[in-house]
């Protein structure tokens, strides 16, 4: 990896110091920290490639002019690898009410970026009697399609000064309460920090709470697939 990376132009008039592989890591990619000539920078080596990256390279810059995510610097598509500036933040699997509103406000940011896509499908395969249900009752609804990380567990989201998000592959046009959902499900919001963050991103307007918790059903039946297939 490291000999590719100095071949490559953006290293051309920089030493590379120290490429080091991360200890956490996804299964879409390679996350090495890089060191070159003092400055720090993330590079995700891309393993699978049943994703379209030209669409996460897309909403990765989109998101970034948003103030919400890490400046893209380099997709070479070639040799499979994106580059980004450094991040120096924490992940966290417990929130307080300031950084769930905080969060809330991440979301939105994200929610009013416009990008041409169509909306993904939600597929189960283990559609028992409460799955059914959950679909039947978001059927009842209007979608609010905007686009959506579709993946915030807390190893996608960095707490510094600001939240930022981070890994986009699943990135896509889905409806705004799959994002609310999987916020609640992954940090385990009681009822009180629910309403906090739900209240802070929907600024006291009314809130489809039959539709949220549809959603919620939904998501954690989707992670287990994943997780069992994967």
């Amino acid at each position: 990896m490291i000999d590719t990376l100095k071949k490559h132009p953006f290293f051309s008039t920089k030493k590379i110091q120290s490429c080091m592989r991360l200890e956490h890591q996804g299964y879409c990619n390679e996350n090495y920290l890089l060191v070159a000539d003092g400055m720090k920078y993330i590079v995700r080596k891309l393993l699978r490639e049943d994703i379209n990256r030209a669409f996460e390279w897309e909403v990765q810059n989109m998101a970034y002019m948003s103030g919400i995510t890490a400046k893209p610097l380099v997709f070479d598509e070639v040799n499979r690898f994106m580059i980004f500036e450094f991040i120096d933040g924490v992940h966290k699997n417990i929130l307080d009410n300031h950084v769930l509103k905080m969060l809330a406000g991440s979301l939105e940011k994200l929610h009013h970026i416009k990008i041409d896509a169509k909306p993904i499908e939600l597929h189960i395969n283990n559609r028992t009697d409460k799955v059914l249900k959950s679909f039947e009752m978001i059927e009842k609804y209007p979608k609010e399609y905007v686009l959506c990380h579709n993946d915030l567990n807390p190893q996608n989201i960095l707490f510094t000064k600001n939240i930022k998000l981070i890994d986009f592959e699943y990135a896509g046009i889905n409806d705004k309460y799959f994002d609310l959902a999987s916020v609640c499900v992954e940090f385990q919001l009681n009822d009180v920090m629910q309403n906090i963050f739900i209240d802070a991103y929907f600024h006291g307007k009314d809130v489809l709470l039959a539709k949220l918790e549809a959603y919620k059903v939904i998501y954690s039946v989707i992670c287990e697939e994943w997780f069992y297939t994967n």
